[in-house]
């Protein structure tokens, strides 16, 4: 019997299955070392599109500044005197550059104190890492509440949080197969094969160089969910297969069924997860690229390395082969016939309102107005110190530096708005005697400012603009050294010529005074790095506003408009910066996912059934499951995490319209043998099993991560595709059977055939058939055929092995006949 492509190529497969497996430990222990070598950025601002003014803002700042970690402390029931003990207790802790502590109402509430500490690195660095620690340990017999950056404690908690999420998972998976398999020994072989899967995936994330937390933390999670069942489709297809033939064989049948099976149900999910890599939020292409991998590696694992694994572990298949747990759902199938003129006008209101409700939805794009079920200990703390002494809202305005006197202009006119509280900038930094450190002084004012003598004060003037005649002119004074009084320069510029000549002037000055002046240059050395650059400045604005709020991004267009008067460019970088950038893209990537996802889907669904109308009900019916999903927070008034949205919609219908695809084609298949009535019934006791077992383990996985996540992106994507999961299920099983008895006319009458150009081939036997039968079998049929024809066949056959059937073959058909003749009769 001459075999199919695919038969040859799973015979190719199943013979070289030892290959295989050596190939798969091989990499197995190659993605060992190369696991932990992607890094994992953990600050979602730096997925901005290119163009956006954060991303823009925090590019300059990272290579133009130095950002020192800092953290909220807050100590609760002690009394003030006692917190200016502890303040001076951090002041000596190592790692520690500065504590504020003042007696106001942002430092001390109550019996609870404030502390706000700055590090000596910035906030991933180890110094900076080894202070927090330091700082723990000296507060461990106090009453302590800890908010910080330094060191990521959220990305190592949320980290923790995934591996229990995936262990919940895999027991999860265990019960759900163990309900819907056919043999115990398939649940050894699905977790193997799948282990390896979800490893493979991991370790091979370095080809990306970097992804996100997000993706890092739910991509095996995901994967388990999104591509498990073809683990079960391979299996299934061998269990039935083996009932006829031996293991090898059954295994090879089993594969050449499962290869096109599989790809063309990977289809759509991958078509879903491609549209998100066109997202102007580039969230969206890191999640699409590593799940898209994620999907390709399951599907190779299950067709190169589960075969092997099915034919070695045969025997325990063969014995430990049990009755089904699930139950047959006729009943069900026959109450969805009889309300098919019922249930589609309910849906289609349901629809309509979903679709309203869930336009209305409470998008947020930062985390001040989010919370999720479980609460880690950084959360619990910035919750307890923000309801003692309020939240804090800071933004960073990056201008470019051109003179300290535009820059006091800006600072001056800034200070009078009324939605700024303070603002830090090197320009409003106090020295002395009400002097700002970028003051421009005349010689006999640094003179009485640093209390030398005047004759010192002229000279270093004399020496500073002889060396410096470029920086003078630069700043539109023609100098005249005969007349040095008449000269001013900034006191920073002073201060900093003097401390490098300090073994001329050492002489001159005196000793307490140069000690003085050193100090003062450490001071200003330091709140240069943080705020002023050759070519940039930067402000920090504390502002009086919320964090996430339409009056919040008024009020920075405000801020914005007053920089413009002094400088033609300027940038925002700060949460509410943020928010509002992720707020301006959220509109035009909400459109386009939804569109690239519907013309994907829509055109693999037009390949798949040859229809026009069909495509079509099956997006309605996924659609409104979305619609119907986003409508929970409209009605629960709870917010919703835009990037939630924008993944979980374009997940839901990639991967979720595959249960949609299940019930479909067994009811068109069964329909060309019985009555449609008996298809449906039928279509939905076959599917069932799949439906239950895919949608299930997919909505354990979403709820698992929404549940045990307390990062507020993680959770909102886990609750949301749980949700979802479960909506696409009920609709799949209720609405769908309904939709496809009342449009089946619809259907019929928009199919078309593409590529059928087989001859045709008259045959007069006993024939094997499994494929697509289209022409005369004593009687005109186009159909899905698959076993044993007797008798006369004049018809084109497609993808199916064809082939005379041997005389045992056609005494096992003939006493099968002859045994529904019997109970027919």
């Amino acid at each position: 019997m001459k075999k199919t492509f695919m038969e040859r190529v799973a015979s190719f497969i199943v013979d070289r299955r030892y290959l295989f497996i050596v190939l798969f430990i091989a990499m197995s222990i190659f993605a060992i070392f190369t696991a932990d070598s992607v890094h994992v950025d953990e600050d979602l601002t730096d997925y901005l599109p290119e163009e956006a003014e954060t991303r823009q803002g925090l590019q300059i700042m990272d290579s133009e500044f130095i950002t020192y970690g800092t953290a909220r402390v807050m100590v609760s029931n002690v009394t003030y005197e006692q917190a200016e003990e502890i303040a001076e207790i951090l002041r000596d802790v190592d790692g520690v550059r500065d504590v504020v502590l003042e007696r106001d109402n942002a430092h001390y509430v109550g019996a609870a104190a404030l502390f706000d500490v700055t590090f000596d690195g910035e906030k991933l660095e180890d110094v900076s890492i080894r202070g927090m620690e330091n700082v723990r340990n000296a507060l461990r017999s106090y009453d302590t509440y800890i908010y910080t950056e330094v060191g990521n404690p959220t990305g190592i908690i949320l980290e923790k949080e995934m591996r229990m999420v995936l262990v919940i998972l895999i027991i999860i998976i265990i019960l759900v197969l163990l309900l819907t398999s056919k043999t115990y020994a398939e649940v050894p072989i699905l977790l193997v094969t799948f282990g390896v899967a979800v490893w493979l995936n991991k370790g091979t994330n370095y080809w990306f160089g970097e992804i996100s937390f997000i993706t890092n933390s739910i991509a095996a999670v995901l994967q388990l969910g999104l591509a498990i069942d073809y683990a079960i489709i391979l299996c299934h297809h061998y269990t039935e297969e083996r009932e006829t033939h031996d293991a090898h064989d059954a295994v090879v049948r089993a594969l050449a069924l499962g290869i096109p099976e599989i790809s063309a149900s990977s289809l759509t999910t991958i078509s879903g997860l491609l549209a998100l890599a066109f997202m102007k939020i580039k969230i969206g292409s890191d999640m699409s690229f590593v799940l898209i991998k994620a999907i390709v590696i399951s599907m190779l694992t299950v067709f190169l390395l589960m075969p092997a694994l099915l034919l070695l572990m045969s025997p325990l298949l063969d014995k430990s082969h049990h009755k089904s747990f699930l139950p047959k759902i006729s009943a069900w199938g026959r109450f969805t016939v009889k309300t098919r003129y019922i249930v589609p006008p309910i849906f289609v209101a349901i629809l309509i309102a979903g679709a309203i409700l869930s336009n209305h939805c409470p998008y947020v794009f930062g985390y001040s107005t989010l919370d999720t079920m479980k609460q880690n200990e950084y959360k619990l703390s910035e919750k307890k110190i923000n309801s003692t002494f309020g939240e804090v809202n800071e933004v960073a305005l990056i201008i470019p530096f051109t003179d300290y006197e535009t820059e006091a202009s800006l600072l001056a006119e800034l200070n009078e708005l009324d939605g700024i509280d303070e603002i830090i900038a090197l320009a409003g930094t106090e020295a002395k005697d009400g002097y700002t450190i970028t003051q421009s002084l005349s010689p006999r004012e640094f003179a009485e400012l640093t209390d030398i003598d005047i004759s010192v004060s002229r000279a270093a003037y004399t020496a500073y603009c002889t060396q410096n005649d470029s920086v003078t002119q630069a700043l539109g004074q023609l100098v005249d050294l005969s007349n040095i009084d008449n000269t001013t320069v900034p006191l920073i510029d002073m201060i900093k010529f003097l401390y490098d000549q300090r073994e001329v002037y050492q002489s001159r000055i005196d000793e307490g005074l140069m000690e003085d002046l050193e100090e003062i240059y450490d001071e200003l050395i330091d709140a240069e790095r943080q705020l002023h650059t050759e070519n940039y400045s930067r402000m920090v604005l504390r502002l009086n506003l919320p964090v996430e709020s339409e009056e919040t991004y008024d009020y920075l267009a405000v801020i914005k408009g007053v920089t413009g008067k002094y400088y033609p460019e300027s940038y925002f970088v700060g949460e509410s910066a943020k928010d509002k950038d992720f707020a301006s893209a959220f509109g035009e990537d909400n459109k386009l996912i939804s569109i690239l996802t519907l013309v994907f889907v829509v055109a693999i669904l037009l390949m798949t059934f040859r229809s026009v109308a069909l495509p079509v009900l099956l997006i309605l019916v996924i659609q409104g499951s979305v619609w119907i999903n986003f409508s929970f927070p409209t009605i629960m008034h709870h917010n919703l995490y835009f990037l939630a949205y924008l993944i979980v919609s374009a997940i839901m219908m990639g991967a979720n319209i595959d249960y949609a695809i299940v019930i479909s084609n067994r009811y068109l298949q069964l329909k060309e043998r019985m009555n449609y009535k008996d298809a449906m019934v039928e279509a939905l006791n076959l599917a069932f099993p799949t439906v239950m077992t895919s949608g299930t383990i997919l909505a354990a996985a979403g709820f698992a991560i929404g549940i045990l996540s307390s990062e507020n992106t993680v959770a909102s994507i886990g609750i949301c595709l749980g949700r979802g999961t479960l909506i696409s299920m009920l609709l799949v099983l209720g609405v769908l059977p309904q939709i496809l008895l009342l449009g089946d006319s619809i259907v019929e009458k928009t199919s078309f055939n593409v590529g059928w150009s087989r001859p045709k081939r008259h045959i007069n036997g006993v024939m094997r058939v499994d494929g697509r039968v289209r022409g005369y079998v004593n009687g005109y049929i186009d159909a899905e055929v698959r076993g044993i024809i007797r008798g006369t066949m004049d018809a084109s056959v497609n993808n199916a092995a064809l082939a005379e059937s041997s005389a045992a073959d056609a005494e096992t058909e003939s006493n099968e006949r002859g045994e529904f003749d019997e109970e027919h009769a």
